[in-house]
This record gives structure tokens, C-alpha cells and sequence, in this order.
């Protein structure tokens, strides 16, 4: 039996304390222990992205990085990007522009496309292929995901603006 560790996570701005053990992935902490569900468990190999969760700052594909790795980070979810009463620009865009099917990548998709709009805040189409990349959907061909994307850029930037 392996010595499970002490480990200190924030998770949407909420800390959490717990033992684990090293090995166990951060996308099984998050939704087993933690009750954080929006990360999805697709490949276990990190090549869906529907488990992307923002690790102090940086996307991450959280079922190949131990718990362990994220000691003393903060994490964020799809669920501390926006909520039920307050939806995120990214979350309207993607309703209002049909940027999701079946739903499943779509946690994973708007966590990546949110540091991706941090990073460049009126990216091209090709700058949003590229920075969704490791992001796979199997239902929409990425047209109406890449025009959610692009519609979000377009409300954030004019809300930047109203706001200065």
C-alpha cells in the first residue's frame, strides 16, 4: 500500500485538504472526491481534452497529472467559470451559436477557449483552431464551436470597452 500524502488544492476558489494517494489522478480527485463533475473522463490519455481544467493559470488535461502534481495549486472548473445565474460570455456564446451537441467535450471546451481568450482576446480563426487543438468534439465539426468562440471575443471586448 502506498503512504498517502497531505494535499492542499483550491478548487473554484474553495480550498480543500484531504490524503491521497500520489498516483491518484487529479481528474478522479476532482470528480470522486471532490463531487466536481464537469471535467469528463474521455481517453484517460490526454488527447480529448474534456477533462481541461486551469491549473494556476495554465490549461491541463487533468487525467494524466497526479493530484500529487496540483499539491498547493489552484485548480478551476467549468463550474467556477460561470454558473447557472451568472453564465459566462463563452457559456451564452456557445448556447446562442449552437457550439455544442451532446455536451460532453463542452466543459473541457470552454475551459481551454476561456485561458485561450486570456491569452488573445480577439484571436483569428486559425489562432482558435490552433489554440483548441487539443480539444476534440465529435459532434459539431468545430465550425459552430469556433463561432461560439469568436462571438465571445467580440461580447468581451465590446464589454471592455463600455467599461473604460
Amino acid at each position: 500500500m502506498t503512504k498517502k500524502m497531505h494535499i492542499t488544492i483550491t478548487v473554484n476558489g474553495k480550498e480543500e485538504e484531504f490524503l491521497a494517494e500520489p498516483r491518484e489522478l487529479l481528474i478522479y480527485t476532482l470528480r470522486e472526491r471532490l463531487n466536481i463533475t464537469g471535467p469528463h473522463i474521455g481517453c484517460d490519455t490526454s488527447h480529448c481534452g474534456a477533462c481541461t481544467v486551469t491549473l494556476n493559470g495554465k490549461s491541463v488535461k487533468s487525467c494524466t497529472m497526479f493530484v500529487a502534481q496540483a499539491d498547493g495549486a489552484e485548480v478551476e472548473t467549468i463550474e467556477g467559470i460561470g454558473g447557472p445565474d451568472a453564465l459566462h460570455p463563452l457559456q451564452v456564446a456557445f448556447k446562442e451559436h449552437h457550439g455544442l451537441q451532446c455536451g460532453f467535450c463542452t466543459p473541457g471546451m470552454i475551459t481551454r477557449a476561456t485561458k485561450l481568450l486570456e491569452e488573445i482576446p480577439n484571436p483569428t480563426e486559425e489562432e482558435i483552431r490552433f489554440g483548441m487543438a487539443g480539444n476534440i468534439c465529435r459532434c459539431t465539426g468545430y465550425q459552430n464551436i469556433v463561432k461560439s468562440i469568436q462571438a465571445a471575443a467580440a461580447e468581451m471586448s465590446a464589454a471592455k470597452e463600455a467599461a473604460e
